[in-house]
């Protein structure tokens, strides 16, 4: 694919991507795709993926209580529990805003691991890397924030969200989908939006401006991006996912580049 070419004049060190389709394909890749990159919070999809698997595996329950008082597993997911962004403290009483964060994916890891009795990031290597065969993918501390992994490993995950393998469609199917929906909140990097929509540990598009993707990008497209200069979007109408890894952290250079690249991507996908 030529458009992936294009992270060669994005202003960083050293930038891999890649495009798989829904059916498993690879439709393109461009550079190192088997260098470790942090991901910061391009972790919470993988942590996610997770946690779906202990809901189906009957560990937890998504309605079960988790966190601050009143809160469940489906508030920390969804980012409606009401912890503040970074502080293990509550901000608001749970589902009535949308308060993105790294606290709550502690709590969900934490509570995880009790449910389970086995450590988080061994749970995460046992549910989800290891049967996807994501060999250079690991989690060193939070799983808000601290995997890594490789555009080849990400290419896997993304194939196995769009075709699941692991879980029932219908479960992947509700993590795409809005939780509370009409709760406005601030998206790191890109300020206040109403709404600020999410589902099960991914963020939803919607009508989302200013956003990380492309104008083109289809109002269900969902994923994450990080503050490491990292991103995954899976685009369903598009019947495709993108996979960008950078070493430079996320600032002004991205907010530029991502969505033209986003949309030459799509152009392609879409010829």
């Amino acid at each position: 694919m030529q458009s992936l070419a294009m992270i060669e004049n994005w202003p960083v060190p050293t930038a891999a991507a890649a495009v798989v389709r829904a059916d498993g394909t690879v439709a393109g890749s461009h550079g190192p795709t088997d260098r470790r990159f942090p991901l910061a919070s391009v972790t919470k999809p993988l942590a996610a993926y997770a946690a779906l698997v202990a809901y189906e595996e009957g560990a937890i329950e998504f309605d079960e209580p988790a966190g601050p008082d009143g809160a469940t597993v489906r508030h920390l997911l969804a980012h409606t529990s009401g912890l503040a962004f970074d502080e293990h403290r509550a901000a608001a009483a749970p589902g009535t805003r949308r308060i993105y964060s790294n606290a709550g994916f502690e709590v969900l890891g934490d509570h995880i691991a009790k449910a389970t009795e086995i450590p988080f990031a061994e749970y995460l290597h046992q549910a989800v890397l290891e049967p996807l065969g994501m060999t250079s993918t690991t989690l060193e501390g939070s799983p808000a924030k601290d995997g890594v992994s490789t555009v080849d490993d990400l290419v896997r995950f993304a194939a196995e969200v769009q075709a699941p393998r692991l879980l029932d469609p219908r479960t992947v199917l509700e993590a795409m989908s809005v939780v509370h929906p009409g709760l406005s909140g601030i998206l790191p990097g890109y300020g206040h939006q109403k709404p600020n929509d999410w589902g099960l540990g991914f963020e939803i598009r919607d009508s989302k401006s200013p956003h990380w993707t492309g104008a083109s990008s289809s109002p269900r497209t969902f994923g994450h991006f990080g503050q490491s200069g990292t991103f995954l979007w899976i685009d369903p109408d598009a019947r495709a996912a993108c996979v960008a890894l950078t070493d430079r952290a996320f600032g002004p250079w991205a907010i530029e580049a991502w969505p033209a690249f986003t949309d030459a991507v799509l152009a392609e996908v879409r010829r």
